[in-house]
């Protein structure tokens, strides 16, 4: 079945949504440092700003995910986007650490709703057959953001300082002006438009039991990502005072490993399982762990960061399509937007944790990280073997139809 210009076109946005939501959120990581000094404080206290704009994702998921629901997909993803490219601009003006943690609270609402509500869109527009590589090409939009961020970091830092990285984070605004101009509202919204919809607590309560495996399996998925990445950049430039066009250029290897991981076993999902291609991706982090923290050079650490992020994001590439399938059809643009962003806010510790475990232990940072590793590794690799699969699930006909007499 070939693939229509518009259905290209939602791709394409929806990647480029999560990309540019990641970029912004990342430009943050490379200059913690940076923050501390200037404010003078420590990198914990600055690494909080991290732990709310986590804790804030599951409000925007709720919230966006909610209007995308009721108003549709497409006007929602363009609001949504518009909120948080002027969030990271104003970011760049905070006077003080206090006015920068309270915007990027608010940025962790705007990032929040953008995953659930691209992905719902996506997944209910391209064919089923195309949903495995497509859920890893649109999970591949995190590391490709950090990537993009890696390189800004790189070239523009030395001229333009921390603020100056929040200023070019307003570039995602202009993707509003592709999405309104090339991308159609979802089939499967459209269809179930014309019926009555089930309340959402009405619908919760139903799978009750269903959400609650959901948000256990993505704050291990969370633990798993954010405690391989957030702090990474620290750790090189703190632990193994490296400059920042080294750091840099192992951000841009680990990406790219990230990328491939994505790519690769979102594509394999389709041939051997969700749940299998997750459990495989999962465990390939165990023995990679000693070469990712414990290597002493630049380019050992570079070719275990390569390796860890093939691993967590070979994990993460198959999780749009995974949890956009066992949605309840009437919530989708909610449900795993909702549930993701609530395991982000279980996790949300995550980077205050290993930064006072790092500095608690002489700034041991590479311990802190393989702890947080190998432990949601083990995790998600048993989780998912006990979760439910919808593999190919026709969601424009389930949608419509919701609301329809019970035959």
């Amino acid at each position: 079945m070939a693939w229509t210009r518009e259905q290209r076109n939602v791709t394409i946005a929806a990647y480029l949504g999560w990309t540019l939501d990641a970029f912004d959120f990342f430009l943050m990581v490379f200059v913690l440092k940076d923050i501390a000094a200037e404010f003078n404080t420590k990198i914990p206290e600055v690494a909080i700003a991290i732990t709310l704009t986590l804790a804030m994702r599951p409000l925007g998921a709720l919230i966006f995910g909610r209007l995308a629901d009721r108003f549709g997909r497409r006007p929602t993803l363009m609001v949504n986007i518009a909120i948080y490219s002027l969030l990271e601009l104003v970011s760049g003006f905070s006077p003080n650490l206090a006015t920068l943690i309270v915007l990027r609270a608010l940025f962790g609402v705007a990032m929040g709703g953008e995953w659930g509500v691209g992905s719902a869109l996506t997944m209910e527009t391209i064919p089923a057959h195309s949903r495995g590589i497509v859920s890893g090409l649109l999970q591949a939009g995190y590391p490709s953001g950090y990537l993009i961020a890696s390189i800004v970091f790189g070239v523009l830092y030395q001229y333009v300082g921390w603020r100056g990285m929040f200023f070019v984070g307003v570039v995602p605004a202009l993707l509003v002006l592709y999405i309104r101009s090339n991308v159609p509202e979802s089939p499967a919204w459209q269809a179930m438009e014309k019926t009555g919809r089930p309340r959402l607590g009405d619908t919760l309560k139903r799978n009750w039991a269903l959400a609650v495996y959901s948000i256990i399996l993505m704050t291990a998925f969370n633990f798993f990502s954010h405690g391989t990445q957030d702090l990474y950049p620290t750790f090189l430039r703190e632990q193994h005072k490296f400059d920042p066009h080294t750091v840099s250029a192992i951000a841009i290897v680990l990406n790219i490993g990230a990328i491939i991981g994505g790519l690769f076993f979102g594509a394999v999902s389709e041939k051997i399982g969700r749940r299998k291609a997750i459990c495989i991706a999962s465990l390939i982090a165990l023995p990679v762990l000693p070469l990712w923290a414990f290597s002493s050079g630049a380019i050992a650490l570079a070719i275990g960061a390569f390796l860890m992020q093939i691993s967590v994001q070979g994990a993460w590439g198959v999780v749009p399509a995974y949890l956009n399938e066992i949605s309840p059809d009437e919530i989708r643009a909610t449900f795993p937007g909702f549930v993701y962003q609530l395991g982000n806010l279980i996790a949300s510790v995550n980077a205050t944790l290993q930064a006072g475990v790092a500095v608690s232990h002489g700034n041991n940072y590479a311990f802190a990280l393989a702890v947080v590793a190998g432990v949601a590794a083990i995790v998600i690799a048993i989780l998912i073997l006990f979760g439910r699969e919808r593999r190919g699930v026709d969601m424009t006909r389930s949608a419509a139809q919701i609301g329809e007499p019970v035959r």
